[in-house]
């Protein structure tokens, strides 16, 4: 009985729902955006842990299995980062067009349930953590509330979901230069709801070597205020409310 019991458990299919799949920066739903980075929540999605390791990446593309788990956006695989029992994150391949595309999980040939996800040209979304979004100084280093940026400061705030660059990268593959966002004249950034002026951006694009990552240099205004809340808007797409930026 237990033989049987323990065969019933290692078949279960995996189990998630449209709204468990989210940006895996900000954990905001959907619409999403080509070569977004996205969190599929659930269970039974994997029976080990798997973070992508160097070894996992040929030819500059990420891999489309890890830990004999697979996630598939219109009856094609797509690259992932990490898997889990519990979570998976995996990009949407820089290739695909708007509108409905059905998404599912298998593990080891169990396929979990087909959803539905709704793809737009550009998702804004801001990588944070504890309130503050994801920057850096221009020399590398992050920002944070024991150093802070300051008014008239280069800050590199980090995003994914802005949409496709030109060139576009292959599903998968790394980005080896600075690529810049097709729709770049579109984007504006906001502080405490007012937007910067355009010319103080000059880079929005992705970030070289890191597949889903894209990254928006600019000049802070000299009024800035103290940690002002900060949004990414690209057409008529805006990034979640409510995000800071450490500024001093």
């Amino acid at each position: 009985m237990a033989a049987l019991l323990a065969g019933a458990a290692w078949g279960q299919a995996p189990v998630y729902t449209t709204d468990s799949i989210v940006n895996a920066s900000d954990y905001s739903p959907g619409p999403f955006a080509p070569n977004a980075v996205l969190a599929v929540f659930g269970t039974n999605l994997a029976w080990d842990t798997r973070q992508l390791a160097e070894t996992d990446i040929v030819n500059d593309a990420l891999p489309t299995t890890l830990a004999s788990v697979a996630v598939y956006i219109d009856n094609w695989p797509v690259p992932l980062i990490y898997v889990s029992p519990t979570q998976i994150n995996f990009i949407i391949p820089g290739n695909e067009i708007d509108g409905s595309v059905p998404v599912r999980v298998v593990r080891e040939g169990v396929t979990g349930p087909e959803i539905t996800i709704q793809l737009i040209d550009a998702a804004p979304a801001l990588f944070a953590f504890a309130g503050y979004v994801i920057a850096a100084h221009d020399d590398g280093t992050l920002l944070t509330p024991d150093a802070p940026a300051n008014a008239g400061d280069v800050v590199v705030i980090y995003a994914t979901g802005l949409g496709k660059t030109l060139p576009n990268p292959a599903p998968g593959v790394i980005p080896l230069t600075p690529d810049r966002l097709a729709a770049a004249s579109t984007i504006n950034v906001y502080l405490n709801g007012v937007a910067i002026n355009p010319s103080l951006i000059f880079y929005a694009g992705v970030t070289p070597y890191c597949a889903g990552l894209y990254q928006i240099n600019l000049f802070l205004p000299g009024d800035a205020p103290t940690d002002p809340e900060i949004r990414v808007s690209v057409g008529t797409q805006m990034s979640l409310a409510g995000l800071l930026l450490n500024v001093q």
